[in-house]
């Protein structure tokens, strides 16, 4: 298994630092403005929550970038994290008896 040494960044995290902070846009601002709640936003931007493709084509409409871009983050992440705890018991297949 090829593991990423360093944790990706929270797509929140870019959404914050990269999108709200320059546009000076409060969590309020930026949730009206993207049609979710306070609390929904509020909880991806603090890492409290995933990011879903719901709020991945919100964000990607609002910021004109692509859904997919955003989705990308989250998997790698969430990736991440599962490869933190791979299971130890997988006996792995011998791929050259099925071919």
């Amino acid at each position: 298994m090829d593991m990423m040494i360093r944790k990706p960044t929270h797509p929140g995290t870019i959404f914050l630092e990269d999108v709200m902070k320059p546009l000076n846009l409060s969590v309020t601002e930026a949730a009206r403005r993207l049609g979710v709640s306070r609390k929904a936003l509020s909880e991806f931007v603090n890492e409290k929550s995933s990011l879903s493709p719901e709020m991945a084509i919100r964000i990607s409409i609002a910021t004109k970038t692509s859904a997919e871009s955003w989705l990308n983050m989250q998997q790698k992440l969430t990736l991440w994290i599962a490869e933190q705890n791979a299971p130890t018991d997988v006996i792995e297949f011998d791929m050259i008896e099925a071919s």
